[in-house]
């Protein structure tokens, strides 16, 4: 099951098998069913997880009580909350599995551990979240200076599978408009 796992760190550092092996005894395998959280609001993060299978999501409740997603989790891609997790601060953010989903479980608690045996494993995550810093940013300039058709168009083109799996009222939250707005631009699409 981790084999998706350690390909993924191998397209960004060596990986011999003798250390796949070492990661694997870090790693925990977690399978949740739809609408499952691996964490809560309040909670302190306690791990890092990458998607095998399945698709998640990372919201926060407004102060109007509505859920704004600012993050979306497919196969090979990590999901955690990085400010909680480090600081070991309770979250304001919550992470939901929106389909059956796989996860390889990263605790925080035998983090350290590990990259002292395996040196690599910090350069590999400096990497994914110098990505993750960069996505955010075009995210934030995408907000701010792209219309809402715009920003749908855009993220179709960049992530077609999403459009198929995640629910229309998540998409929209997450390109930051009304489920009716999307509705009307997929509307214009289609006639």
């Amino acid at each position: 099951m981790l084999a998706a796992l350690i390909a993924h760190i191998r397209r960004f550092v060596p990986l011999s098998g003798e250390e796949a092996a070492l990661l694997e005894q870090y790693i925990d395998l977690r399978e949740l069913k739809k609408k499952a959280f691996l964490l809560k609001e309040g909670q302190v993060c306690a791990a890092s997880y990458f998607l095998i299978k399945g698709c998640c999501r990372s919201y926060f409740i407004t102060e109007k009580g509505i859920e704004q997603i600012n993050l979306f989790a497919i196969e090979d891609w990590w999901i955690t909350d990085y400010q909680s997790l480090e600081l070991q601060t309770p979250s304001q953010f919550y992470i939901q599995a929106i389909e059956p989903a796989t996860v390889a479980v990263l605790p925080r608690a035998v983090q350290d551990a590990l990259f002292e045996q395996l040196p690599q494993l910090e350069k590999y995550f400096r990497l994914i979240l110098q990505k993750a810093l960069a996505a955010a940013h075009l995210r934030v300039k995408y907000i701010f200076s792209q219309t809402g058709e715009e920003r749908y168009d855009h993220f179709t083109t960049l992530f077609p599978g999403f459009v198929q799996r995640v629910p229309q009222y998540m998409l929209a939250s997450y390109l930051g408009f009304t489920p009716e707005f999307l509705s009307k631009i997929r509307a214009k699409r289609i006639s």
